[in-house]
């Protein structure tokens, strides 16, 4: 078999920009949204966030460390989770605050967690 040359090894790994069909793109990310790592940001669909998880699984991975630190019946502010020391080696560690969120809350639809207001911002008691 011939090998590919290398203009052609370059256009396969880099097809140019708009050349994929707009119904296949549509495609892609349409199954994105049903597995639930994309939302549209607007009515129109022009807009989206990709999400390399989804706020359910960063809630788990949250939770995982709390209990495996025994810090059930703690309160955090935001910041001490997403930026703090105790974090550094966790999968979540700077993850952006909107983010953090969405996982607070779907924690807090589990009741293992609840949101709450602190003097210098938001933090979250976990169960």
């Amino acid at each position: 078999p011939l090998a590919p040359t290398p203009r052609l090894h370059q256009r396969l790994l880099n097809p140019r920009p708009g050349k994929l069909p707009l119904e296949s793109i549509q495609v892609v990310l349409e199954e994105l949204r049903k597995n639930g790592n994309l939302e549209w940001l607007d009515k129109n669909k022009t807009s989206f966030l990709i999400m390399w998880k989804r706020p359910e699984e960063w809630g788990k991975l949250i939770y995982q460390w709390v209990s495996r630190n025994g810090l059930t019946n703690s309160v955090f502010t935001l910041y001490e989770l997403a930026s703090g020391d105790d974090t550094e080696s966790e999968e979540f560690h700077g993850l952006d605050e909107a983010m953090l969120l969405r996982a607070l809350q779907a924690l807090q639809q589990e009741h293992k967690a609840e949101i709450i207001t602190l003097d210098d911002g938001r933090g979250v008691k976990f169960f």
